[in-house]
Order: C-alpha cells, then structure tokens, then sequence
C-alpha cells in the first residue's frame, strides 16, 4: 500500500509540473478564443489514466478505497478558489455564462468540504454524503461545459482564453480533473459502507439466533 502511495504521489507531481510546463510555452493557447483540444487533452488523459488502472488492478484498487473520504472531501475546500472567476468577471475578463456559475458552484463546495467530511463521511449519512459528491461532479461539469460554449453562448462577451494561460490554465488541466477523481473514489467508497453495515446486521443477527 505504501509503494501504491509513493506511485501515485509521484504521478500526481509529475502530471503537475506538465501540465505547468506546458502552460509556460503557451501549449493551450487557442487562437480560436477558446478552450481548445489541446487543454481537453490535457484535462481528460488524468482521469483515463485513472479509471483503467482501477479497472486494471486489484491492488491499486484496494490502495485507492483504503483512503480516508475525509480528508479526499476536505481536499475540496480548495475551491473555495471559485471566487476568483467573480472577481474576474467584475473586471471584464471572464464571460458571466461561465464565470458566475463556476464561480459560485466552487465556492459552495469549497465552504461546505469540511462540514461534509465532519457530518456526513461514514455510513450511517451515505446517501447524503453520495448527494454531495455528485453534486460536486455536477459543478465540475457544468462548469468545463460552460467553459467550452462560453464564446457560442455570449459571442460578443469576452473569451475564456485568459482560462488557457498560467495561472489560470492549473484549473481546468489539473484541479478539475483532479477533484473530479476524488469525487469519484469517495462515490465508490461510500457505495460499499451499505453493504458492510450490512454483513455486521447479519452477523449480530446469526449471533443472537445462535445464543
């Protein structure tokens, strides 16, 4: 579990400091004054990576759902960050079709991280813990649908472009796909807390038939 730990922190750094470098030659820059395949490339090839080799590996699996839902819920009090995109979209450099709702989706999952990894994180609130989490993805995704329709939506608006330049281009090619597969193994854990109240119900059920 340890060398899975030590793996995956090196990968997670490793795909940081691409996704930085590629960032300071201006590889996501679009002309097009939009996101473009090079940032969806980017943001997309994280999470494939993730999804087969879960898929792929029994013992990365048992790695990944060994980890605490706490502290993955927590880590998302980071995007509390979404303020910026208001603050941006005050001053015209951001379109109000993307920055608003991502702004303030963030922001509503970033100040509620720790209250939800508080109350909601075992088995007895799985189904409101799963809710959150969900709801979470669902800001992820509106947010990067929003992102890349922004120009088609509000053509006379100004660009997401600023969105493929540093410090900004971090957001959609690391934290998004990021928080979207601490989303996804918090799901996955919670979906298996059910069944394992369960096995305890039926063995203090057989313990008491037994008595």
């Amino acid at each position: 579990m340890k060398n899975y730990g030590k793996i995956t922190a090196g990968l997670i750094a490793v795909w940081f400091v691409t996704v930085l470098s590629a960032s300071a030659f201006h590889l996501f820059t679009n002309n097009a004054n939009r996101i473009g395949l090079a940032v969806a490339i980017a943001a997309v090839t994280p999470i494939l990576v993730f999804a087969l080799w879960l898929a792929a590996s029994e013992r990365f699996r048992r790695f990944v759902f060994s980890l605490d839902p706490k502290l993955l819920t927590v880590a998302q009090s980071w995007r509390i960050i979404g303020f910026t995109f208001v603050l941006l979209e005050a001053r015209g450099i951001l379109p109000s079709v993307f920055a608003l709702p991502a702004g303030y989706g963030d922001m509503a999952i970033g100040a509620t991280a720790t209250l939800v990894a508080w109350k909601l994180a075992d088995p007895t609130h799985r189904n409101s813990f799963i809710l959150w989490q969900s709801l979470g993805i669902a800001d992820l995704v509106t947010a990067v649908g929003l992102g890349t329709t922004a120009t088609l939506l509000s053509p006379h608006g100004p660009s997401t472009v600023p969105m493929t330049l540093l410090p900004l281009s971090l957001i959609p090619t690391f934290l998004v796909p990021l928080f979207l597969i601490l989303h996804v193994i918090c799901i996955a854990q919670a979906r298996g807390w059910r069944s394992s109240s369960q096995e305890i119900s039926q063995k203090l059920r057989s313990l008491s038939a037994a008595a």
